[in-house]
């Protein structure tokens, strides 16, 4: 019964770590601001609308505020109108940054007890199997954004969105103007890195102790 328990306790405490470092890298990614400034010269967004880069980044910085400020309940930005649906779909991602940053302020603390666990009692080879199904899945889903990013960002929508608010009209929403799907293409690629760097060092070190243990 006791073996049994410590199962248990072993794969909740692995899902409680997986989620983490899900949680951890949408975090980088959705607040890693130097890739929308590099994206603002490499994919010239500033062609697209009649404003330097200072103004654009002004404007993305008030945006990303909202969507990490709990508090703030009004999204206005300087320079762009907002209409009714396009204040409402960046309502509806703010609840998913506010979820993903619950997710990870509650698995946290769990996960590093649970690899502080692991590292005192030898066990931290029992992460390379999990793992290395974890690094799987964001092959597959590079796989499908390689193939059509266009039809994987339709997919993606549609699993967390469930209407059409999210298509915005560049007329009644000119923020989209400096929004390209091309950037958000970068930050699927930024997400998938990460999940696949956090996931390959827990087995480079899973694997180096296996090593010393048998």
């Amino acid at each position: 019964m006791k073996d049994r328990n410590w199962v248990w306790r072993e794969r909740a405490g692995i899902v409680c770590l997986i989620l983490t470092i899900i949680s951890l890298s949408i975090t980088i990614t959705i607040n890693f601001r130097l890739l929308y400034v590099f994206d603002i010269d490499s994919l010239k967004i500033l062609n697209y609308v009649d404003m330097d880069k200072p103004t654009v980044l002004k404007n993305f910085d008030e945006l990303m505020a909202y969507l990490n400020n709990p508090f703030n309940h009004t999204l206005k930005l300087s320079d762009f109108p907002v209409s009714k649906s396009g204040a409402f779909h960046f309502y509806e991602v703010k609840r998913l940054f506010l979820l993903c940053y619950g997710v990870l302020l509650v698995t946290v603390i769990p996960s590093a007890f649970f690899v502080f666990h692991l590292i005192k009692t030898k066990r931290v080879w029992r992460l390379i199997r999990p793992f290395q199904w974890g690094m799987f899945i964001p092959v597959f889903l590079g796989v499908l954004m390689a193939i059509g990013f266009d039809q994987f960002f339709v997919a993606f929508h549609g699993v967390f969105f469930n209407n059409d608010d999210w298509l915005f009209d560049p007329m009644t929403d000119p923020i989209i103007n400096v929004l390209p799907e091309e950037y958000f293409m970068h930050s699927f690629i930024l997400f998938f890195v990460l999940l696949e760097l956090f996931f390959f060092i827990g087995i480079l070190f899973g694997k180096r102790q296996l090593k010393k243990v048998f």
